[in-house]
């Protein structure tokens, strides 16, 4: 039996990031300008952690200026938004991130607002939501700004593709079931209440899982030959106890119907931070008056 392509997200991402590093020298070569982004940690939690010191260095390994704030998990709401207000007035600062989530004391909703929408590089913005939702310019959430590079890279033009997401949340559901219009596909934005899940997905010429469950999409759920970008990571126990990441789709039942799928982990997962430096690199152009550039990953 033939298995499904393996769409290879961390190659994809690094040679992204190649990209993105020539951009920022010209940059620096042709304006004098060096692109900074500020990524702000409230508490310790440890999954932040590992990703705002990824966050960081890939920032850095780029030729990007990266500035870290690390703050207490006792801090207030008030203290965090003046933070954002200082970095909002800094010239040095093109992007800033509030790595989510947040203590409980602290409404995600009003930090995300607090953000100038200019140097809002998650793309979680309302008016950066908007204009995405209008076919503006604005700010693309990074996880579903990668997807859509993966699966382009893969099918080329998605023109006709019946696209099904799964998975209705603001931060990937929703955004990307707004960029696949915007590529002139047929999308159905399906969720928990949807009637007869695993028969709509079944319809799907490209199937994109968010939804956070553990393998909950099962082989028999794709339509032969199909795209499937996985976006879950879930981590699942083993018997030594150390536990392993999975996707939202069970890949190993998923790989022998589809025609191309992301792996968990190496898939979608490193394209999130490419893409956020891809955002750093728009709005730093966008704040300076320079056409952004059309950044495509370097050859291999």
């Amino acid at each position: 039996m033939t298995t499904a392509t393996i769409i290879d997200g961390k190659n994809f991402a690094a040679r992204l990031r190649a990209s993105i590093a020539g951009h920022t020298a010209q940059l620096k070569a042709a304006h004098g300008f060096t692109p900074g982004l500020a990524v702000v940690l409230v508490g310790d939690d440890p999954a932040s952690q590992i990703y705002v010191r990824n966050k960081g260095l890939q920032a850095r390994e780029v030729g990007m200026n990266s500035f870290e704030h690390r703050l207490p998990a006792t801090t207030t709401q008030a203290e965090l938004l003046a933070r954002i207000a200082d970095l909002n007035q800094d010239p040095a600062v093109n992007g800033i991130l509030v790595q989510l989530p947040l203590p409980a004391q602290i409404d995600a909703q009003a930090v995300i607002e607090a953000i100038a929408v200019s140097k809002d590089v998650d793309g979680f913005h309302p008016l950066n939501a908007g204009l995405l939702a209008v076919g503006g310019t604005g700010m693309v959430p990074c996880t579903p700004l990668g997807c859509l590079m993966l699966l382009k890279d893969r099918l080329g033009n998605l023109a006709g593709q019946r696209a099904v997401v799964l998975g209705r949340s603001n931060i990937v559901g929703k955004p990307i079931a707004a960029l696949l219009l915007r590529e002139n596909c047929t999308v159905t934005l399906a969720h928990s209440r949807t009637r007869d899940l695993a028969e709509e997905c079944r319809r799907a010429d490209i199937l994109v899982a968010a939804v956070g469950k553990a393998q909950m999409v099962k082989g028999d759920w794709i339509k032969p030959g199909a795209t499937v970008i996985d976006v879950g990571i879930n981590r699942i126990p083993t018997p030594d106890g150390k536990g392993r990441l999975v996707g939202d789709v069970e890949f190993d039942s998923a790989v022998q119907v589809a025609g191309a799928i992301t792996p968990v982990p190496g898939g979608v997962g490193p394209m999130t931070i490419a893409c956020l430096l891809l955002n750093t690199l728009t709005a730093a152009c966008r704040q300076q008056g320079i056409p952004a550039p059309e950044v495509k990953p370097a050859a291999e």
